[in-house]
């Protein structure tokens, strides 16, 4: 398989790109879903980019939220949310230090870098009054929290259900995929970002909007099981685990923000990205209501 960045964003795809070939060129050893990563060519004379060459995972990839294959399906849905579980504690507990990977990444300090990198992000993009208030609101927030500390894992940095290449006959997952973001650091966040992605069915519309997991289908389990779940895997204390739902949900609401702003400038004109600022407002609205309590953590 061979995997290039887009033309348009040639230095950092290209920074990302051997971020991933370091990882999966390591990581099948400890963890047999990651597609081994054969080649990394830099050199741009040869296809005008930098590329990279995968292995081959043969299945199917269930995209955002599309249910189709879920319908009257309720024990699929049921083990493919309890899957995601099992495969994220499975990564959590690769050694990186054996494959390797042991310097990856900038674990000490990493929540903390999280938090204030995001808030930049945020204050850079010069939004109207009300949402650099919000904004504020919730990084100062965060900023008070107190964090447990935790020895560092290997984190994906992007994990759900569209990053997982499945078995067309039993859905059994066959490779995870798009490791570009790939690091070390507090477990918890990995897990918080799947979460940010994971819509409930009493959740409200722009979790809906947001369409990222077929995560409402009769089954699949609730965000509150998949924390149950996960804490008694890796028998993990989660008791901070308020801080980094927050955290990831300010993210995900900065970078809709952040890709309006192409759409805005004139970078991107994909009219997707024209419908973008209102989601990223309304997924900081929600996250501001997770953090006081208006909306319940999970």
């Amino acid at each position: 398989m061979l995997r290039r960045p887009p033309s348009g964003d040639l230095p950092p795809g290209a920074h990302d790109m051997a971020r991933e070939h370091r990882i999966l060129s390591r990581l099948s050893a400890a963890f047999p879903l990651a597609p081994k990563s054969l080649h990394l060519c830099e050199d741009v004379d040869i296809l005008g980019v930098p590329f990279q060459l995968l292995e081959y995972r043969n299945g199917i990839v269930i995209k955002g939220d599309d249910a189709s294959l879920l319908e009257h399906h309720p024990g699929r849905a049921r083990a493919l949310g309890t899957t995601l579980v099992g495969i994220l504690t499975t990564i959590h507990s690769v050694d990186a230090d054996t494959i390797g990977l042991g310097d990856l990444g900038r674990p000490e300090g990493f929540v903390a870098r999280a938090i204030a990198g995001w808030r930049n992000r945020a204050e850079r993009l010069t939004p109207s009054a009300p949402t650099a208030i919000l904004t504020a609101e919730i990084g100062d927030w965060l900023n008070r929290q107190t964090l447990r500390e935790r020895t560092p894992t290997l984190l994906h940095c992007d994990f759900k259900l569209d990053n997982v290449i499945l078995s067309d006959a039993s859905f059994e997952p066959h490779a995870v995929i798009d490791w570009d973001m790939g690091t070390r650091g507090d477990p918890l966040f990995d897990l918080a970002t799947m979460l940010s992605y994971w819509t409930d069915r009493d959740d409200p519309p722009v979790m809906y909007r947001l369409a990222q997991m077929p995560s409402t289908a009769p089954g699949f389990p609730r965000r509150s099981e998949v924390v149950e779940l996960y804490a008694r895997a890796r028998n993990e204390d989660i008791s901070d685990f308020p801080a980094f739902r927050v955290l990831t949900m300010f993210k995900l609401g900065v970078v809709f923000l952040q890709l309006h702003a192409l759409y805005t400038s004139g970078t991107n004109s994909d009219p997707r990205y024209a419908r973008f600022g209102a989601l990223g407002e309304e997924l900081l609205l929600f996250t501001r209501d997770i953090q006081r309590g208006d909306a319940p953590l999970l």
